[in-house]
């Protein structure tokens, strides 16, 4: 885990917003018709429109959490849906216990 990546990540206010907004996500982003958001994920089309940027904005700042890995990514057909990875969540809030 780069924390100094991590920290990078989301020290943009977007970006910061997306991961907040992905905890809760039936609340903070417009209904979808693929499943349950906590098992699929958010679609990034209601994340779109939930954060009120272009959609390859959104795009590029779901790139830069995946690559380090604080969400997960599942393609259904053509749609691709995120959602927090709170394992990864978990470990660095230990790790930020532990280190600061």
């Amino acid at each position: 885990m780069d924390l100094l990546e991590i920290f990078k990540a989301l020290s943009n206010p977007t970006r910061l917003e997306i991961l907040q907004g992905l905890k809760d996500p039936a609340k903070n982003f417009p209904p979808q018709d693929e499943g349950d958001v906590l098992v699929v994920g958010v679609c990034v089309s209601s994340i779109q429109q939930g954060i009120g940027l272009s959609q390859s904005t959104v795009s590029g700042y779901l790139a830069t959490l995946q690559r380090v890995g604080l969400v997960e990514v599942r393609r259904i057909g053509q749609w691709t849906y995120y959602k927090r990875n709170e394992a990864t969540i978990r470990v660095l809030a230990e790790l930020i216990g532990k280190e600061l």
